[in-house]
């Protein structure tokens, strides 16, 4: 769920005169989606698989692809703005699930590079697969490290960002 910080860290900066909530509700959905991948794994898809998890939807090219698919159907107002946040949400994904410690990095270069990637600091623990093994002291230590690692820092960020913004109304 932590992934949804940052459409919304976004929201708040950019604010609802440069964003519509379509394009809001959409960026949180993208920068949740390229989990759908987990799908896979009920079709024998090997995680690995340029489709398995953390793969080719865990993209830059897959991001902004459905950025521009989106803001087409959506045509807002600010269409450079609505594209930019939306590839900002979906591609944010990716970059975050390379600052975890587990799992396969992530294939942020697909199709050009199958390679998986992790940043050289992983300081986000791995979250567990499924529902059901979340809700355990797991969970509790993957929610701790990411209110440190991604809620403090964009909440901070959004707050600074609001207040630049508000200072210039």
């Amino acid at each position: 769920m932590s992934h949804a910080a940052v459409p919304l860290a976004g929201a708040l900066i950019l604010g609802r005169s440069r964003l519509s909530w379509p394009v809001i509700a959409t960026g949180l959905v993208f920068a949740m989606l390229p989990d759908a991948d987990v799908v896979g794994f009920r079709f024998d898809i090997d995680y690995a698989d340029s489709w398995g998890h953390r793969g080719a939807t865990h993209s830059l090219i897959f991001a902004a692809a459905a950025a521009l698919f989106a803001t087409a159907v959506l045509r807002p107002d600010r269409y450079i703005v609505a594209a930019v946040f939306l590839f900002i949400a979906m591609a944010s994904h990716g970059l975050l699930d390379m600052l975890t410690n587990g799992g396969l990095g992530a294939a942020l270069f697909w199709p050009f590079d199958d390679g998986r990637y992790f940043t050289p600091f992983t300081p986000i623990a791995v979250s567990p697969i499924g529902i059901s093994n979340f809700i355990s002291m797991r969970g509790i230590k993957v929610l701790s490290s990411e209110a440190i690692w991604i809620w403090i820092p964009l909440t901070l960020i959004a707050a600074a960002g609001l207040g630049i913004r508000k200072r210039r109304i």
